[in-house]
């Protein structure tokens, strides 16, 4: 009756022959496509590196090995490449390695790997052949007092057949076990022609599998440097809500890795895998991108009034008043040029002051607009002044008679709290639509295909009362929920804005508590941010 092979000894199976060769290779073939099948999961560059040389070493008995990538070198010439030293493991000994290079070429047996682009099976490194010798370098095994003798060194190549690493297996053993300083000589045995073969075939898929990571690393840099970029974009427009983004993101995501942990009804089975936690921080750091879609004064709007409407107004005033003076000192021309001394100077007298009064109004009238001008609450006699201001009149230049404030200026100043104008905050409010219009031409893929939805429902209100949708409740998806706790939390702590002061934490949590209430903001998602200090991930004042 024959037995199953152990993991890792396929070579001293087949040596000994305790397995019949079909067992063997069913065996082998077996192996191989579990390794894989592993490897191709794996998008992790050091985790996917880790598991190739595992893996090597497991199928060809190797005590010891090392992986080196090849990659462009710093500073070189276009093309020019070198040899990364990334990782090592040893059965025997526990050896702290550093990473570092090597020039590509025949002065290393990896070196002349890559450059011959072939395996090199080397069966005792104390005696090299002689027709062919490789220096090792024994500074290693002098400091460490490991000895490596057999050595097979494999190339991987990727799916163009250009070499992008290095597989160098040590030290092939006759039987499993570590190895001692005296068991070298005699449990250390030469990488055999199926070693080889068994190498070769996993260098292969490795090879491409390690490209494929590369290539997902590389995109994934892209997009996430696509994603700075636009977040860039975003706070170029508006310089004061710089970093808002990023800390919403770290908030949101933070969030939800609390929630996650949650083992308790009803949130026991809201849970979020890693790619989850990815389509939240873009969701989170790309949930304002539409505000390039919104005029840049309207972004930045300090007050009620632009700086060009409130330059107008006082420019007009101060015609309204050399209008008035001048009315003024006509009227005196006419008095003096019709009679009397005594009667001319009491007229005069009269005259001023009558001037003194309109001039009085008009800068009561001005005090009046400045107080109106800013974003606070807008209180009753400010409003009843600026209306009476409204329907006072002057002559222009042209002789036409005009309003002290024109009916644009007017709206602006009546408007109750804040600096914007209903037109003026469905303009700001268009940002999610064009933020989901923009987030819905990028293809996303399948795991991150739920960002725009995210994002786009950031201003929804549990009662039904946000935009642009109008959802209500459950309709308004979990991550939008937290979403929302997070940008209010930062906007309201946020450093002084031009519109507003910033708010200290605790003023800003008793803010959202009274969303909580009104029944606007989710109450259990609060809670957590609360309990858990999740406010506490980002500086804030």
């Amino acid at each position: 009756m024959t037995t199953r092979p152990e993991a890792g000894a396929i070579d001293r199976v087949g040596a000994a022959g305790e397995a019949s060769t079909p067992d063997r290779a069913r065996y082998e073939l077996d192996e191989l496509l579990g390794i894989s099948r592993a490897m191709s999961s794996q998008r992790d560059i050091r985790k996917l590196l880790d598991l190739i040389l595992q893996k090597s070493r497991q199928i060809t008995g190797a005590d010891a090995g090392s992986v080196y990538v090849l990659e462009p070198k710093e500073d070189g010439a276009p093309g020019e490449k070198r040899l990364h030293f990334m990782l090592s493991q040893n059965d025997s000994m526990q050896i702290d390695f550093k990473e570092f290079h090597l020039a590509v070429d025949s002065s290393s047996i990896v070196g002349r790997a890559v450059l011959d682009a072939r395996p090199i099976n080397i069966a005792d490194l104390e005696r090299p052949d002689e027709d062919d010798p490789f220096q090792h370098n024994r500074s290693f095994d002098d400091k460490t007092g490991y000895r490596a003798r057999s050595m097979l060194t494999v190339p991987m190549l990727s799916a163009e057949n250009e070499v992008i690493g290095v597989i160098q297996l040590i030290n092939k053993k006759r039987r499993p076990g570590r190895l001692r300083d005296a068991d070298f000589a005699a449990e250390v045995i030469p990488f055999d022609a199926r070693a080889e073969e068994l190498a070769l075939a996993l260098a292969s898929q490795a090879g491409v599998c390690l490209e494929n990571a590369i290539l997902y690393k590389e995109i994934t840099n892209l997009f996430e440097g696509f994603v700075d970029a636009s977040v860039t974009a975003i706070e170029a427009r508006d310089p004061t809500t710089s970093g808002h983004s990023r800390r919403v993101a770290t908030l949101t995501v933070a969030l939800a890795q609390t929630v996650d942990a949650v083992g308790e009804a009803p949130l026991r089975d809201v849970r979020f895998s890693a790619q989850d936690l990815r389509q939240i921080e873009y969701a989170g750091v790309l949930h304002d991108f539409g505000k390039v879609g919104v005029r840049e004064n309207v972004l930045v709007k300090a007050k009620k009034l632009y700086d060009w409407q409130r330059d107008a107004i006082k420019l007009r005033f101060h015609y309204i008043r050399k209008a008035l003076e001048a009315e003024a000192l006509r009227g005196k021309l006419a008095l003096v040029s019709k009679g009397g001394a005594a009667a001319v100077t009491e007229l005069l007298a009269q005259a001023d002051g009558e001037l003194g009064q309109q001039l009085a109004r008009l800068d009561e009238a001005w005090k009046a607009i400045a107080a109106a001008n800013e974003p606070t609450l807008l209180e009753q006699p400010v409003l009843s002044r600026l209306r009476e201001v409204a329907r006072w009149e002057y002559v222009d230049a042209d002789g036409r008679r005009r309003p002290y404030l024109e009916p644009g200026e007017l709206e602006a100043l009546e408007v109750g709290r804040g600096s914007l104008t209903p037109a003026e905050r469905r303009e700001i409010e268009s940002h999610v639509t064009h933020t989901v219009a923009f987030l819905e031409t990028i293809p996303w893929g399948r795991t991150l295909r739920d960002v725009p939805r995210i994002a786009g429902a950031h201003h929804e209100s549990l009662d039904g009362r946000g935009y642009p949708a109008g959802l209500k409740g459950d309709a308004i998806p979990v991550e939008s929920r937290m979403l929302t706790i997070a940008d209010i939390f930062d906007a309201l702590t946020a450093s002084d804005r031009p519109y507003k002061p910033a708010v200290p934490s605790a003023r800003a949590l008793d803010i959202i508590a009274s969303e909580v209430k009104a029944g606007r903001c989710d109450p259990l998602l609060f809670q957590i941010f609360v309990e858990a200090q999740i406010w506490k991930r980002v500086l804030v004042t």
